[in-house]
């Protein structure tokens, strides 16, 4: 965001993470090019397992396969799905046949160097073009999205067809020439250079080296870009020509993750220890390697351990010079067992047993080392495994079912022995947030509809501010952000943590709960109490915890600000077609929509800012709800949303928002609006309509019954 707009989000490490979120997206969109095609790759790993020469059966005509499959095959199918990824269907036209220059200008450039070459002297392979088609078929797609942006609109009627068709056809002549004279030189260079480096790596046995770089990398899910930026394609090449290649394992290896498993298994405390047996069969046999990484996170020191055995399952593959035909993936030991070259079986079983041991060895030490601690911060009920899931979902930059369920677990250990007290009383759940405003308004709308149709009495849930919360919150639910603040604001209170507020698993946890205690499965429950009334009565300002009657007409503070509108949302605020680009313009023009109605004032655009500086207003469902933080009540005006409907998604911290709805609440008189969008958004079908509503018009009839 700009330093004259809004107030920076930087922090002293502010510049790492924006350097660490980059590395991450672009590590996700090259994952994103080849992971779809792995499945490909595993057919060629087969050809290559069954039919050449030194295969399990070998046959000289199906063995033809082989080489088609790994030059043409995977490059174009890569280049198809980077295409479709920037520009859909069109895009991956255009990407493929330009991809195909790379190819060819690929070879003809290895066949000119042999033919120069004197008799007798070794003759350079064909170079895959994966990297090619990772460079080329993006540019390709994104220079034809912008090309058309040109003429459109400007196209005679009737001759839509033909300027597409030919348009693209020409661009892909041109860029397929372009790949073949300009990049297809530049990748065979890389892929020379990057095959010595390698090279110089293996014959120096400097090659366990890398777990220093990788092992930390997987933790903090940066190790993408590595993966599939560099080791699949060069491993892809060295086995063309080897029939395998350890590089394969240099990431894949899942013995150092079952090392940390077991070690909690065994010397671990609390949810971690009790979580540890079942995350490590998911791990190991279903290849989720992440489900470990919170483990590392709860304590640093443990990275000492996963590289140490990284470092040792790679040089026990060098001594035995085993390696996979091709990748492995997910990263399962199953996955890995089956892409293992015919001769290296030992030596692949054996670096997967001696990195889980040297793993599990060292971990073993750090835990003892630490359990007194740990056992002492237990009792006191401070129980780090929540933080360290939410920590991992961060750095991952968006949900995980894995780690959804690994949080589940967490936040269920403790919470079901607190649920399950008989002499604990639940009756009131709170949502709390900072401004106690939007996002905990929403998510105590989905809760209580939750509730209703779980058939539970006797519960309340509302929403508050962290700093309104007071003795009447016995269940309160935060984001994870803000979770240590509403427990040093309440620690008597059961806390839950949640990553976004519209559709948290955790919710169907506590709802089971509540009613397994309900109907005396968990343990006797006290006497169902009346709902309570709220807490906080009209007129607190932004954190009024219950909708009030409606707002009183309010005049603007500053000269600049019109006269607001009575219904709270109003067709003049609402757009299909924003201009933003990124999650800050979003914010800065929700809340200009918001000034520009005479909701509030200018001021209140920068206290937007700052809220999400604090923790993601992103809500789920496509969905985020930018707001002001708790100082900013002075400059409402009177409650409004603004709505935009953007056509392409925009990043918000790693997920994709189609919806952004400024909220200004005025004493409360927002709440019952943003129940009702929130019931709207909880509905998939809802959503579908929202996304395929054409104008303004329709889009403001869909959600006009906030109004009522």
């Amino acid at each position: 965001m700009s330093a004259t707009t809004a107030p920076s989000t930087d922090s002293a490490s502010g510049g790492n993470n924006k350097f660490s979120v980059g590395v991450q997206k672009f590590g996700t969109f090259l994952s994103g090019m080849i992971m779809p095609n792995i499945p490909a790759l595993i057919a060629w790993g087969l050809f290559t397992a069954f039919f050449i020469e030194k295969g399990w059966t070998p046959n000289a005509s199906l063995s033809e396969l082989v080489g088609p499959t790994i030059h043409y095959l995977m490059p174009l199918l890569i280049a198809n799905t980077a295409g479709r990824m920037v520009y859909k269907e069109r895009g991956g036209v255009v990407a493929t046949v330009a991809t195909m220059g790379v190819i060819v200008g690929s070879d003809y450039i290895v066949d000119q160097f042999n033919a120069a070459l004197p008799e007798g002297a070794s003759e350079l392979g064909q170079v895959h073009m994966f990297i090619g088609a990772m460079i080329m078929a993006p540019i390709a797609a994104w220079l034809m999205k912008q090309l058309d942006k040109l003429w459109d609109g400007k196209i005679r009627a009737g001759f839509e067809m033909l300027v597409n068709l030919f348009s693209a056809g020409i661009f892909s002549f041109i860029m397929a020439i372009a790949g073949f004279y300009l990049l297809a030189p530049v990748v065979n260079g890389l892929m020379t250079a990057l095959g010595n480096a390698v090279g110089w790596l293996i014959n120096n046995g400097l090659l366990p080296l890398t777990s220093i770089l990788i092992e930390p990398a997987k933790v903090f899910f940066l190790n993408n870009a590595i993966n599939h930026g560099v080791l699949t394609p060069l491993g892809t090449q060295m086995a063309s020509v080897d029939g395998k290649s350890i590089l394969f394992l240099l990431e894949a290896n899942p013995g150092p993750g079952l090392g940390i498993l077991l070690a909690f298994s065994v010397f671990g405390v609390g949810m971690a220890r009790a979580s540890a047996p079942g995350a490590a069969i998911i791990h190991f046999l279903g290849g989720i390697h992440e489900i470990y990484f919170p483990y590392v996170l709860m304590k640093p020191a443990l990275l000492l351990a996963v590289i140490a055995g990284g470092m040792s399952g790679v040089f026990t593959n060098m001594i035995f010079d085993s390696g996979l035909r091709a990748p492995a993936a997910p990263g399962s030991i199953i996955a890995v067992l089956l892409q293992t070259a015919s001769d290296s079986y030992l030596g692949v079983i054996l670096s997967v047993v001696i990195s889980a041991t040297v793993t599990f060895v060292i971990a073993a030490v750090i835990l003892r080392a630490s359990r007194k601690r740990d056992l002492e911060a237990l009792e006191r009920g401070e129980d780090g495994m929540s933080a360290a899931v939410a920590k991992t979902q961060r750095n991952k930059g968006k949900d995980s079912a894995a780690l959804s369920s690994l949080a589940g677990q967490a936040a269920a250990g403790s919470l079901r022995d607190e649920v399950a007290d008989p002499n604990r009383e639940i009756s009131s759940v709170v949502f709390a947030c900072d401004a106690g405003m939007g996002s905990s308004a929403m998510g105590a709308s989905v809760m209580r509809k939750k509730v209703k149709d779980a058939g539970i009495t006797g519960v309340s849930v509302t929403n508050a501010a962290i700093a309104n919360l007071d003795s009447s919150a016995d269940l309160i639910i935060t984001q994870e952000e803000l979770t240590p603040r509403a427990r040093q604001r309440r620690p008597d209170a059961i806390h839950v943590s949640v990553g976004q507020f519209m559709n948290s698993p955790k919710y169907d946890e506590v709802v089971n709960l509540l009613k397994q205690r309900q109907d005396g499965e968990l343990a006797p429950a006290p006497a169902a109490a009346e709902p309570e009334a709220s807490p906080y009565a009209p007129g607190e300002g932004a954190d009024a915890l219950a909708p009030a009657a409606a707002p009183a007409a309010a005049t603007a503070t500053a000269p600049t600000t019109p006269a607001a509108d009575p219904d709270v949302l109003t067709l003049e605020s609402i757009t299909t077609a924003p201009t933003a680009t990124t999650r800050d313009e979003a914010i800065r023009e929700a809340g200009e929509r918001l000034v520009a109605r005479g909701s509030v004032t200018p001021d209140y655009v920068d206290a937007m800012f700052a809220r999400e500086a604090e923790v993601s207003t992103f809500m789920g469902s496509f969905l985020a709800i930018p707001h002001g933080t708790n100082d900013a009540k002075q400059a409402v005006v009177a409650s409004g949303l603004s709505v935009a409907r953007y056509p392409q998604p925009i990043d918000w911290d790693g997920n994709e928002v189609r919806f952004v709805i400024g909220i200004a609440g005025k004493d409360g008189g927002h709440l019952e609006i943003l129940a009702k969008i929130a019931q709207i958004f909880a509905d998939q079908s809802q959503v579908d309509r929202l996304l395929a509503a054409q104008t303004d018009e329709e889009l403001y009839e869909l959600l006009s019954g906030v109004n009522d």
